[in-house]
């Protein structure tokens, strides 16, 4: 009778994942005849040491860039300003500043033309005198790092971040205030040498993953990561979430969740706010998932997280709880589900007890959650006239309270 329950488990949380990477159109890495139809996330020619490595596959899980068919990344090649404006414009959803330039050099059947077009009026990329604008030119690291400050809208306080920079005489005149601001925000990235800018050299596609990903951070859009090679960033080899965080947490799938009150019930739940350390560096972005157990706790139900799944894929053991949530409901024979479950999910127990005491069979519509009941309380409950339920607004009563250090580390 209970074949129709829509069951919802832990591994709904890695369909999630997969449907988000494949939301975004796969950003062509080379020339105009390739293009990806799966986002490849770990490079033959990436390996765990390479510098880039965690910007290149957090950027890669996020459908911001691709790598070729033969598996490879190519971190060293150097990027276009066609392909530059292709990254940008799936890395950010900016409004549009301006009209739409037509560039003389672009024409409507160009491969990038519509990332060229998006990417001027997001305010990232302009063309030169005369509406050209070189799609075919190899993109400068200052002209990245100004592209970047430009379309997020960042000033600098002051220049005397500059001073940080062996070759700083050599920034170009235009790029001054606005790399002083990309500095000031952490944006910059310098391999193999953190004072050394190079600001003429063509940027490599290692260089535009880690500048694109830093200027995400410094939107809170994913998490920081730990690299020597930050301008400006002085970071532990880990960074801790202490015992005593709260994490707000947010359930989309439904405004009220009921279970029996010794059912346990898988369950995961959405970031709701990015949490940050006492620097203001996002440790654990607003999106990332806590997947965990509703399980009986004293006369209710607490929600007890097991793993935390990071925004790019990273999953880590955590130990945090919700309050224990005793409210209860009264479900009574001959009731329909509307009255009491509009917009509920329940726990399969509780389906399973609800379908049976009310007799109303709708109640097989609604999203129920992988789990159990003991089968003495439903022996107990088949039968009655009427039994309580816990009933949980997720988005007020899975407020998480961390007891016990999170130590992220990075890859």
């Amino acid at each position: 009778m209970f074949n129709s329950f829509r069951l919802k488990s832990g591994t709904a949380l890695m369909l999630a994942l997969g449907l988000s990477v494949g939301a975004f159109a796969p950003v062509i890495s080379a020339a105009p005849v390739v293009a990806q139809t799966q986002t490849q996330t770990q490079f033959v020619d990436v390996p765990a040491n390479h510098w880039a490595r965690q910007f290149i596959t957090s950027l890669a899980a996020r459908g911001v860039i691709a790598g070729f068919p033969d598996g490879t990344f190519r971190p060293d090649e150097p990027v276009t300003r066609a392909q530059y404006a292709a990254m940008v414009r799936v890395a950010f959803n900016q409004p549009s500043v301006r009209g739409a330039t037509s560039f003389v050099d672009v024409p409507p059947n160009y491969w990038a033309a519509a990332a060229i077009r998006q990417a001027d009026m997001m305010g990232f990329l302009s063309g030169y005198p005369g509406n050209i604008f070189q799609p075919d030119q190899n993109i400068p690291r200052a002209q990245v790092l100004v592209s970047l400050a430009n379309g997020l809208n960042y000033t600098a306080s002051s220049q005397t971040s500059l001073g940080v920079f062996r070759d700083a005489a050599s920034i170009p005149g235009y790029a001054v205030a606005s790399i002083a601001a990309a500095t000031e925000r952490r944006m910059v990235v310098n391999y193999p040498d953190v004072q050394m800018l190079r600001p003429n050299q063509t940027a490599t596609r290692a260089d535009v993953a880690a500048f694109i990903y830093q200027a995400l951070a410094s939107q809170n859009q994913v998490a920081t990561i730990n690299s020597p090679y930050i301008v400006g960033q002085q970071l532990a080899a880990q960074a801790s979430i202490p015992t005593g965080t709260t994490m707000a947490m947010t359930y989309a799938d439904g405004d009220k969740i009921v279970v029996l009150p010794d059912e346990t019930a898988a369950l995961t739940l959405t970031v709701a706010q990015a949490i940050t350390d006492s620097m203001g560096r996002v440790l654990v972005p607003a999106g990332s998932q806590v997947v965990g157990e509703l399980r009986p706790s004293g006369n209710g139900s607490q929600f007890v997280a097991q793993e935390l799944v990071l925004i790019g894929g990273q999953r880590l053991a955590i130990n945090a709880t919700s309050q224990t949530v005793t409210t209860m409901e009264t479900i009574r024979r001959g009731a329909t589900f509307g009255e009491t479950l509009a917009g509920a999910v329940l726990g399969s127990g509780a389906a399973a007890a609800i379908a049976r005491t009310t007799g109303d069979q709708n109640v097989g519509t609604l999203e129920v959650l992988a789990g159990t009941a003991t089968g003495a309380t439903l022996a107990r409950i088949f039968g009655r006239d009427r039994f309580d339920v816990i009933a949980i607004n997720p988005n007020q009563d899975l407020t998480l309270t961390v007891n016990a250090p999170l130590l992220l580390s990075a890859q």
